[in-house]
Order: structure tokens, then C-alpha cells, then sequence
């Protein structure tokens, strides 16, 4: 075999780039492969130019369909996005016997169970690697470097527009809503940022893997999202102050029989290593025996970072059709799908960790030793106190570390200092990772 085709569902910007790859590359790609991998049909609703790319004459069409059912096509690389138009030519392209290749994180997360099923039912491949961390080979070390690893946790930095947020608050002292602004006109986050600063866009991430680590199918829903648009310049500069960095993590963790898995703002020791991952960059640690602690960096998102792990999959299958070695080689969920399982997810309440709390107070004497009786009496012990001069309508806001404890008697301990009429505003609370 000389040539295999490929068809292209979606010319936006990651399509783009995965058409520039294809063609302009093609001489490049044909020596890494030993044969054409050639961009046959590339399917969008809107018109066919697009800067840096010249597409061959009959290639570009309006009709889907021409993809899907051509039967010279063996690889369809889906990038459209969403969950309703998307589902439905993924499963058609998998239906017909094509292997296919995305990066919809969203789809996989809550669709992916039905999808998977379906590609190893057909004996053809369904690839993903550009759905978490873009650039980052994160999935492909999973499926195949760490396969002997247990893994007891993953902590990732995957949302580039919330990290980026954070670290220009933490660098000077800015508010969210100046940040985020200015992040949206130099294109790091969307006109609507919701999915990126709720935490969404990380927990669909997250479901992926937390699937690929411990082989379990994940109900989307389950997983704990809390997003930063609270974080404040005064949390920030308490963090930095105590040697902290505020970031938007995505933990997994192994708990016994279950899985722990949330999307939440944290402190995290600016000396670990991940509290040195600053700007647009994604990162993620694993920890695990027997391979101990890893980190993967790298951009996590743009044009090119996406549309290079996306041509690396079409690469990847390509090689496996000319071995002739069959879609499976090694399972496209790092587990074999009669090993894939279904772990509970453990409940976000039973967290046993230290706790970051901000309280708004009248400055009046006592309040500090009412705040730690009610902590106390929930079995939460203070590591670190701190009140800060720093009048806002009549009130100053008084800062605590906690020792390690279990977050539903915080939760409890909360309510209860909330109650108190020196207090003038809702406690706010933030997990200590790492």
C-alpha cells in the first residue's frame, strides 16, 4: 500500500491545522510513515480557503457525506466539536468500518462508553490524543510507557485560559475580571468562557483520564467542578505571602475500592513542581509504583500543539494498517475492554486534607477565639492564622490554614461561623494540594 487516504470533518482553526500538516508536509510524513498519508476530502459548511493551506482541486466539500461514505477513506479524523452533530458521524464513521480520530474532550466525557464499545465491536480504532493536554503525549504514555503502573494520584494543570488568569493575578495582583478580559483579547479565552473558568473544559478532560489510569468508565456528572471567578486578589496575595500559589487543578485519586476525582481551585507549594507552571502551559503529575512521581508539560491547546497530537494519531493508525497488526494492538483505552470496569466515585465530602479559609469580620475582640472554638469542636485544628488591617465596610478579613481534615466537618464548621453576627460575609474556603 503507497497511499492512504484521509478525510477531514470541521476546517476551523484546529482543522486548519491539521490540513496544513497533511499537505504542506506531506513529503515529510511520507518518510516518518513509508507511505502517503494524502488529506483526500475535507468536509465544513463553510467555504474552502483557509491561510496557509492550498487544498487540491474536488478536495474541499460541503457535504459530509462524502467523507463518511467514501469507501477509498479508511480514516476520519472528527474535529466539528460538540456532542449532537459529532456523535452522530463518529458513530457513522465507525459503523462503516472507518478508524477515527478526534479531539473532543467533551463527546468522549460524556459519550465515550457507547463510542468505545462500538469502535472495538467493529475491529477499527478509535484515537484521542489530542483531547487532553494537547501537545502533551499524556494519553500514549498512559496506554503504553506507564502500563505496569497503580497509579495512587494524578494532579493536572489542563485549562491554559484559567491557568493563565491565575497567573497574571498572582503576578500583579490584578482582578479576575481585568485578566480575564485582556486574556480574551490576546485569544487565550473564548467571548464565552464558561466551560474554561467553571471548570468543565478541565472535568471532560479529567473523565478522560481517570478512564485511561484506572480503567473505569466514568458518569461525567459525578465528577466535583468548582470554578476560579471567586478567587480574589486577597487570596492571592495571602498564598504568595505563605509561599503558596493559587491554581485550577484536576485531581484523581486512587481510594480503596473507589475513585476520587474533582476540578477545583487550590494552594499548592510554590516550590512543587507544579506550582512553577504558569502562563497558557498545561501540566500533568503523576504519581504511582512503581515508575514513583512524573511530570508531562507542554501547550496544552492553539492551532498547531492540537492539530501535531491529531496528526500523530492518523500517523499512528496509518502505521498500524500498513503492519497489517490490527486496531488493537494496544487497547485504546490502556485497558483490555473485557478488563474495563466501573469503580463508585468517592464523594467529595470525605476529602481528608488542610484547608485555606478566608473570613470577612467585624474588627472586634473575640471573633478569632469564636471562630477557632467552632473549628475546634469539628475537630479542625488551625496551622496558621493571619488578620489583615484592611477595613471594608466596617469589616477585615481574617485568613486560616487548617491541619489535615474531613471537608463534610468543615463544611459543618463553615455553616456554623457563618451564623455568627460578627461575621459580614459567607466564609470562603479553598483545598491545600500537594
Amino acid at each position: 500500500m503507497n497511499e492512504i487516504k484521509v478525510g477531514l470533518l470541521g476546517y476551523g482553526t484546529i482543522g486548519t491545522g491539521v490540513a496544513r500538516l497533511l499537505v504542506n508536509d506531506a513529503k515529510f510524513l511520507k518518510q516518518r510513515v513509508g507511505a502517503s498519508i494524502k488529506l483526500a476530502k475535507v468536509a465544513d459548511i463553510k467555504p474552502g480557503k483557509r491561510p496557509g493551506v492550498k487544498l487540491a482541486k474536488g478536495v474541499f466539500t460541503t457535504a459530509a457525506d462524502k467523507v463518511l461514505d467514501d469507501p477509498d477513506i479508511p480514516i476520519i479524523v472528527e474535529l466539528i466539536g460538540g456532542k449532537t452533530l459529532a456523535k452522530e458521524f463518529v458513530k457513522r464513521a465507525l459503523t462503516n468500518g472507518k478508524h477515527v480520530v478526534t479531539a473532543n474532550k467533551a463527546l468522549l466525557a460524556t459519550h465515550g462508553e457507547e463510542l468505545f464499545r462500538l469502535a472495538y465491536r467493529k475491529k477499527v480504532k478509535l484515537a484521542f490524543e489530542a483531547s487532553v493536554g494537547g501537545a502533551i503525549p499524556i494519553l500514549r504514555t498512559l496506554r503504553e510507557s506507564f502500563v505496569a503502573t497503580r497509579f495512587s494520584s494524578i494532579m493536572a494543570i489542563i485549562n491554559g485560559t484559567s491557568n493563565y488568569i491565575l497567573t497574571e493575578m498572582t503576578r500583579r495582583g490584578a482582578d479576575f475580571n481585568e485578566v480575564l478580559a485582556e486574556a480574551q483579547k490576546l485569544g487565550y479565552a473564548e467571548a464565552d468562557p464558561t466551560f474554561d473558568i467553571d471548570g468543565t473544559d478541565a472535568a471532560h478532560k479529567l473523565a478522560i483520564l481517570v478512564m485511561m489510569a484506572y480503567g473505569t468508565s466514568v458518569k461525567f456528572s459525578k465528577i466535583y467542578r468548582e470554578g476560579i471567578t471567586g478567587i480574589t486578589p486577597l487570596d492571592m496575595a495571602f498564598a504568595k505571602e505563605f509561599g503558596y500559589r493559587i491554581k485550577l487543578l484536576a485531581i484523581a485519586r486512587s481510594a480503596g475500592q473507589s475513585v476520587e476525582a474533582g476540578v477545583h481551585p487550590a494552594l499548592i507549594r510554590e516550590d512543587h513542581v507544579m506550582g512553577g507552571v504558569e502562563g497558557v502551559l498545561n501540566a500533568v503529575y503523576l504519581k504511582g509504583e512503581p515508575n514513583g512521581e512524573a511530570m508531562l508539560v507542554g501547550h496544552g491547546a492553539g492551532m498547531m500543539p492540537t492539530a501535531g497530537a491529531v496528526v500523530a494519531d492518523v500517523v499512528a493508525i496509518a502505521r498500524g494498517i500498513l503492519a497489517g497488526s490490527g486496531p488493537h494492538r494496544a487497547p485504546m483505552r490502556a485497558w483490555p475492554e473485557e478488563s474495563f470496569g466501573k469503580l463508585p466515585m468517592a464523594n467529595i465530602k470525605d476529602r481528608r486534607g488542610a484547608y485555606y479559609l478566608r473570613c470577612k469580620v467585624l474588627d472586634k475582640p473575640g471573633i478569632l477565639s469564636k471562630i477557632s472554638g467552632i473549628l475546634g469542636a469539628h475537630r479542625i485544628s488551625i496551622a496558621q492564622v493571619m488578620q489583615k488591617d484592611r477595613h471594608q465596610d466596617g469589616a477585615v478579613p481574617i485568613f486560616l490554614l487548617t491541619h489535615e481534615a474531613v471537608e463534610k466537618d468543615l463544611l459543618a464548621a463553615v455553616r456554623k461561623i457563618d451564623r455568627l453576627p460578627m461575621v459580614k460575609a459567607k466564609t470562603a474556603f479553598l483545598r491545600i494540594e500537594g
